[in-house]
């Protein structure tokens, strides 16, 4: 049986779904509990499972993760939200020294099967802090799984799988795009493997890696360019660690040519590991430099700014074409 639903409905039914089948799985974080999160992913769980499982915690990151550390050594699941991604950097001390490291410190001993959500990335004309796409941050450091669905399907099945990994994984949710679409979803939980991307659309002129909420952007933009002849393959990589490099490194081997397109600031971002790694594996099939479309160097801007700041369709499509024509 299926439901017709959006990225935030879905969060919400694999939430459901697992709280149902594991007694273990606990969630919390700012707002979860009595509102339901300031985007409703939550909604009903406290209802349905009681304050004991599904709470309010004060607002304080750097304790939210701290205590799901403690639970998650105990056998619980924890999975937490930071309500905004920016909102995660006070709790930084707690994932980097603690969440990633604990497997290897105890030499294994101690797991933490933990998720951190959190809803990632502009578009919605917030304030600072509330537009972050900082996910290389967190990619950087090892013993962290860092994944970011497109979709209603993959946010289910992505999240599911996260609740059940014996590590931690960082979870960001594009909220630009939360209500933005829906689709049929089976209603019974089911995972999609962690570290796996997805080929989109398949094509012949240029490989085009992307995640989150650039994919629908990409998409628009290979409309824009077939209706020139040029025929883009989209990866949407899904988890930015563990990088899945085969596909998009046999996509390019392909087409000869790849772009990155990304929300999140240029200098350093996911986009240059990428280009690395296909300059590194790909180097003799390229065709023209790989090249990134991405945010600006800059602090997020205001409202007034965003449209500017996050690529757009136009941007990538003539990205596209002048890479093809190189």
């Amino acid at each position: 049986m299926a439901n017709t639903l959006n990225i935030v409905q879905a969060v919400n039914q694999a939430l459901m779904n697992e709280m149902e089948n594991d007694e273990t799985v606990v969630v919390y974080g700012e707002d979860v509990g009595l509102e339901g999160g300031v985007f409703r992913a939550t909604v009903g769980l406290q209802e349905k499972f009681g304050k004991m499982r599904a709470f309010d915690s004060p607002l304080a990151e750097s304790a939210i993760v701290g205590t799901a550390i403690g639970m998650a050594v105990n056998g619980l699941k924890p999975v937490v939200e930071m309500q905004f991604m920016g909102f995660s950097y006070p709790a930084f001390n707690q994932i980097i020294s603690h969440v990633a490291r604990m497997r290897n410190r105890s030499r294994g001993r101690y797991i933490l099967p933990m998720v951190i959500r959190a809803p990632y990335g502009g578009g919605i004309r917030a304030l600072e802090h509330h537009s972050e796409s900082t996910e290389a941050l967190y990619a950087h450091i090892p013993g962290l799984k860092v994944v970011i669905p497109s979709t209603p399907y993959d946010a289910k099945g992505l999240l599911i799988a996260a609740i059940r990994d014996p590590d931690p994984v960082l979870f960001l949710e594009p909220k630009r795009i939360y209500r933005a679409f829906k689709q049929d979803i089976p209603e019974d939980a089911y995972t999609l493997p962690i570290g796996k991307a997805k080929i989109v659309e398949e094509g012949e002129d240029v490989t085009i890696i992307t995640w989150g909420a650039m994919v629908r952007d990409v998409q628009k933009a290979a409309q824009m360019v077939k209706a020139k002849g040029i025929h883009p393959e989209i990866i949407d990589l899904r988890t930015i660690a563990p990088m899945d490099r085969e596909t998009f490194v046999e996509s390019v081997k392909k087409t000869g040519r790849a772009i990155v397109v990304h929300e999140a600031p240029k200098t350093l971002g996911t986009g240059a590991e990428i280009v690395a790694i296909l300059n590194e594996k790909a180097f003799l099939y390229l065709e023209a430099p790989p090249t990134r479309v991405t945010g600006f160097d800059t602090t997020f801007p205001l409202p007034r700014g965003e449209k500017h700041y996050i690529p757009s369709p136009e941007r990538i499509a003539k990205t596209i074409e002048d890479v093809v024509k190189f």
